[in-house]
């Protein structure tokens, strides 16, 4: 059988594109490349930044490579940190730190478009491309009112959370000082960021495990992670749907299903994991507050309420599901996402069944969806697995901590145990690449290093081979 061509009317082949035969640097990048691009840049700039003397409280030059770790952390959303927030970076270190988690979190493009707003420059066609790629949204129409509500929901929401944090904070450290605190911890929550000032205790890395017990903290750190990892897209619909169930998208129910279960069912899990464990001697209220926090804050937070390297290896191990699984699309968290998740399952349900279509919801899904997928969950667990197996030869820490560390930092969650301000530089190094290709998601870093301007131009033979 021979291939066939696909010409035009007269026969001949289609006339290539002439941007195809510009020089690389002289062609317009592509949306996915200028994501990456900007994203890199700030990350870039961020770490200058914190590299310099006047960004911690020794006075000396940091690092380059745990500046760059932790501006990646902060940009990426991650969480996992060289150095104690607190008591390492000083205030000019910390706020840097902060702008670089509210750039991150809500994303690069719609930090750019807040910009374009406060100059009153005009939104043209290309930004639009790329600000729907980087909300995350189907299409490019009302991607501009997308944007505002971004905004408007973002700082709303953190005002609100802010303040809740405050009426705690205030009393344990003072009014000025608590004021800082809730901002900077609403602002790390909301966006699934982890980053956390309670080294002023005097312990470093320790998270919120002083608040273990307190309803006011637990509840409101964990409503700003979920609102934050439900995605944009997801409330805009709720939104404009008036609350109304039945009229959501098809993505919003999914995204909502998918939530509650991956909150309640590890929940569950964690205490039957635990109760002899991390939960010992502690009270229902406190037992209760944890399993809920701990079964949150890996989609993908990186706060945690109990000592990660205390935990049992099937806590450990559900913990790494929850964080490769991570938030919603076009939301802060990282992850492959649940809606990837829910295509693969109801995808494999399909086949077993020998049904043609993906059916969810009485509504059918493109197939194309199943096969992108697929792709991400091959991608990102080869990630995994590469990253693991060079790290494993550099470190002498156990397989579990490495993978631990490994899928943390590629899920942008940033919960940890303990290893990562020991790590070689080289290790430090992969893990910046894996927060960076988490972030931007591997597919996205894929097609912009890769993105060609040419069209294919032929149709290969069909053909059959064995599979199983």
């Amino acid at each position: 059988m021979t291939e066939t061509n696909l010409t035009d009317t007269e026969g001949s082949l289609s006339k290539p594109d002439e941007k195809a035969r510009k020089p690389k640097f002289l062609r317009k990048p592509s949306p996915t490349q200028v994501l990456v691009l900007g994203y890199l840049g700030i990350i870039l700039f961020g770490s200058f930044l914190l590299s310099l003397p006047f960004a911690n409280r020794s006075g000396q030059w940091t690092p380059y490579i745990d500046a760059l770790l932790t501006s990646t952390s902060a940009t990426c959303v991650t969480g996992l940190v060289v150095y104690d927030t607190f008591q390492y970076w000083n205030l000019f270190g910390q706020i840097v730190i902060m702008l670089l988690i509210q750039i991150g979190g809500i994303g690069f493009m719609t930090f750019i478009t807040l910009v374009s707003f406060a100059l009153g420059r005009r939104i043209g066609l290309f930004e639009r491309t790329v600000m729907a790629h980087s909300a995350g949204t189907f299409t490019k129409a009302g991607i501009v009112v997308l944007i505002k509500r971004i905004l408007i929901f973002t700082f709303a929401t953190e005002l609100v959370g802010a303040g809740l944090l405050a009426i705690r904070f205030c009393q344990d450290f003072g009014a000025g000082t608590g004021i800082y605190f809730a901002i900077f911890h609403s602002i790390t929550a909301f966006c699934n960021a982890g980053f956390d000032l309670m080294g002023i205790s005097g312990t470093a890395f320790s998270s919120l495990t002083a608040y273990s017990g307190d309803a006011l903290v637990n509840l409101t750190v964990c409503a700003l992670i979920v609102m934050g990892g439900m995605g944009y897209v997801v409330w805009s619909d709720i939104w404009d749907k008036k609350f109304n169930y039945k009229n959501f998208r098809l993505h919003t129910r999914i995204v909502l299903w998918a939530t509650l279960i991956l909150i309640f069912v590890p929940a569950l899990l964690f205490f039957a994991f635990e109760h002899n464990g991390v939960l010992a001697g502690k009270n229902s209220w406190e037992q209760f507050l944890i399993c809920l926090f701990q079964s949150v804050t890996p989609r993908t937070a990186g706060f945690n309420t109990v000592n990660i390297s205390s935990m049992s290896d099937s806590s450990i191990l559900m913990t790494e599901i929850l964080m490769f699984i991570g938030g919603n699309s076009g939301s802060t968290a990282g992850g492959i996402k649940v809606t990837t998740v829910v295509v693969i399952l109801f995808g494999l349900y399909s086949s077993v069944r020998n049904h043609r279509d993906i059916v969810i919801g009485k509504r059918s899904l493109d197939l194309s969806l199943a096969k992108q997928a697929m792709s991400l969950l091959t991608i990102y667990f080869g990630f995994v697995l590469l990253a693991t197996l060079i790290i494993c030869a550099i470190e002498p820490y156990s397989l579990t901590q490495i993978s631990f560390e490994c899928v943390s930092a590629i899920a942008t969650v940033g919960l940890t145990t303990g290893i990562t301000p020991a790590l070689h530089a080289g290790s430090k190094f992969i893990i910046t690449l894996l927060m960076f290709a988490g972030r931007l998601g591997v597919l996205t870093l894929a097609t912009a290093m890769m993105e060609s301007k040419t069209k294919q131009l032929t149709k290969r033979p069909a053909e059959k081979i064995l599979i199983g």
